[in-house]
């Protein structure tokens, strides 16, 4: 018989194909069909390299620190946790002279890789070495058998979580249980952690910015683990898995990390399990063993092809010693895992690492998942098979999930679980609606195109400003480069674009703030005072990074200023946040600037201070961007750029 979530499931599937892909094809054109040259001015690839510190890190894991020789200033796409290759040869991404490894750490010039072999390579000592991206095919086979379950799913505890939460059956509630009193917590986070405590089968904590989402979940975490022994932690990205692991071991509770440790914080590596079984007092046994089984093989094939019977004999007892041994280690590991893994009250990890094998087996009675709002849909089955109920965090009107085909996410890929939950399980949801991070000004506008006006600032934060004086006490400031001939770039390298005039114009607005500042309260910035510039360009990020050495102040205070897209600040929070929207163009095209939701993060990071720079006759086109400007007007933040041009 036919499932009635069959149909919309096997669209996933087709739309997860469509995303693969892309995916593959936008690979295979920046490694596979290009050439070393080409892929080094991408940024795809760093040749040559030299290898300048070898060693083996935590789950005695081998590393490698390489730093590129050449193109210094060349930007790149590699990235901590990424998935390399290094080679040595002419740079064919196919050589065999290849070893795969993890990015665990990424300086301007230097990388370090953790690769899964035991040994250095040979052809090391060769030179003309080199690292490529690689392509990630695993999370799509997880993907994909994940979601093939699911729909598979009959008569099981999957099957029923699939219907509710896909909306073909109403989610239960508990709605008599006892809850407790939660002093550390306001009204709307105690009710969002009664409504997670009182699920049956899916709850919802809708965290706008500055709500206190990660508060809020961490204690539903441990309320839950009051009455369950053990719990699931999932997230989308390493970073919220570290930090989730981090805070929960704090409040003391038992938390094992799984993940590859290249993709593991520092502060995190001691709660991973290959750091706890190396420190369990088993472990230098399972050492020497694989020590031994090691010279046994090398013995082993020491031996000449051409031997007689009483050598083949020797040889293969040798080698039947040298399994033996193998054996020995490996049963001995996976008891101590097995142990580290049981006795631990929560187990964290990414949703894709949730098919990690030292889970195989294992279930849960809650699985909880963070930033559910920007993961993949058939990402999020691969934990929630593992669950007889699940509590999503997160906020489906800030960041979607990063999709490579246009035409997947058009066709419905970029629509998550969460927000089929929100939009199909109306009394799922509970909305935090206290924020606890900005200015009344800085929220308003967010608050009415994103939550409905239900958000209020709490007293610490309403009236909290710089200064006293001119611009300081005025939380909001619009710089409108309308008619100043401040026109949009195209950069050749990598068609993103830039806009000199108007983030020269931000850094000086910036630096003005500064000066004030110094001036009139220097004891802020001695203290734990910080500023974020953000661009949804890359373009232009690479630009405002460089030009802070144009200007003395702000170079002075570099430490304390962070340059980034609008990715990078998801979650993040500053004293002052300055954004700078570069396009300028006459056919009033906005191009990105269209998805809203990368805007309310970029609007909601600031804590005192939001200033944004943009020409108010390239965006007013767009409804958005409209009631931004009128906002502009209503709370008296606007001012030409010519009043501070020099």
């Amino acid at each position: 018989m036919a499932q009635p979530a069959q149909p919309e499931l096997q669209r996933l599937l087709q739309l997860l194909q469509t995303e693969r892909q892309a995916d593959l094809e936008e690979y295979q054109t920046r490694i596979v069909n290009t050439p070393l040259a080409e892929r080094r001015r991408r940024g795809t690839s760093w040749y040559p390299v030299v290898v300048t510190e070898s060693g083996y890190g935590p789950g005695e894991r081998l590393y490698l620190d390489v730093e590129r020789t050449t193109d210094l200033r060349t930007t790149h796409l590699f990235g901590t946790g990424k998935s390399v290759s290094l080679f040595s040869g002419a740079g064919d991404p196919k050589n065999p002279d290849a070893i795969g490894g993890v990015v665990s750490f990424l300086g301007l010039n230097r990388m370090r890789i953790v690769f899964n072999a035991d040994e250095i390579p040979d052809w090391l000592d060769d030179g003309k070495l080199g690292v490529n991206l690689l392509f990630d095919e695993t999370s799509y086979t997880q993907m994909v058998s994940a979601v093939r379950e699911v729909m598979g799913a009959a008569g099981n505890r999957a099957a029923g979580l699939r219907d509710v939460l896909l909306g073909h059956q109403p989610a239960a509630f508990d709605r008599k249980l006892f809850t407790p009193t939660l002093p550390r917590l306001d009204e709307s986070q105690g009710r969002a952690v009664a409504n997670a405590l009182q699920a049956r089968d899916v709850a919802i904590i809708h965290g706008p910015p500055g709500t206190g989402k990660t508060t809020t979940l961490v204690e539903t975490i441990l309320l839950t683990l009051q009455t369950e022994k053990q719990v699931l932690v999932c997230s989308p990205s390493n970073a919220s898995v570290d930090l989730l692991t981090d805070l929960l071991a704090a409040r003391g509770t038992d938390v094992v990390r799984i993940g590859h440790p290249a993709r593991v914080g520092e502060d995190t590596l001691q709660h991973t399990v290959d750091v706890r079984l190396q420190n369990d007092k088993a472990f230098p046994q399972i050492k020497k063993l694989r020590k031994q089984a090691d010279e046994y093989s090398r013995l082993a094939h020491q031996y000449k092809r051409n031997f007689g019977r009483t050598e083949r004999e020797q040889r293969k007892q040798i080698l039947a010693e040298a399994r033996k041994l193998s054996q020995e280690a490996n049963q001995t590991e996976k008891y101590l895992t097995d142990r580290i893994l049981s006795g631990a009250q929560v187990i964290t990890c990414t949703l894709v690492g949730a098919a990690n094998r030292y889970l195989e087996g294992r279930t849960f009675r809650t699985v909880f998942l963070d930033e559910a709002a920007q993961a993949l849909e058939p990402a999020t089955w691969i934990p929630l098979l593992k669950a007889e109920r699940v509590v999503f965090a997160g906020d489906h009107c800030q960041l979607p999930p990063t999709i490579k085909s246009a035409q997947a996410a058009r066709e419905g890929l970029s629509v998550t679980l969460f927000e089929k939950v929100v939009a199909r399980q109306p009394g799922v949801p509970v909305m935090l609606q206290t924020q606890y991070r900005m200015h009344e000004k800085i929220m308003r506008f967010s608050n009415r195109q994103f939550y409905h006006n239900e958000l209020r600032a709490a007293d610490s934060v309403r009236a909290a400003v710089l200064g006293e004086a001119d611009p300081l006490r005025e939380p909001f400031t619009f710089l409108d480069t309308a008619g100043c001939g401040f026109e949009e770039q195209t950069s050749a390298e990598n068609q993103s674009l830039s806009n000199p005039d108007e983030g020269r114009l931000l850094l000086r607005y910036l630096e003005s703030l500064l000066e004030m500042l110094e001036g009139e309260s220097p004891e802020a910035l001695a203290g734990d005072f910080r500023v974020g510039i953000i661009s949804p360009y890359r373009a232009q990020v690479e630009f405002l990074d460089d030009a802070l050495a144009e200007f003395p102040l702000l170079y002075t205070h570099r430490k304390r200023i962070t340059v980034h897209t609008v990715d990078g600040f998801q979650g993040q929070e500053r004293d002052v946040i300055g954004i700078s929207l570069v396009r300028s163009n006459e056919d009033g095209e906005i191009g990105f600037l269209q998805d809203v939701r990368r805007m309310n993060v970029a609007l909601t990071r600031a804590r005192k201070k939001l200033v944004v720079a943009g020409d108010s006759a390239t965006l007013a086109g767009h409804p958005f961007y409209k009631a931004f400007l009128d906002y502009v007007e209503e709370a008296a933040a606007y001012h030409s750029a010519w009043e501070f041009m020099a």
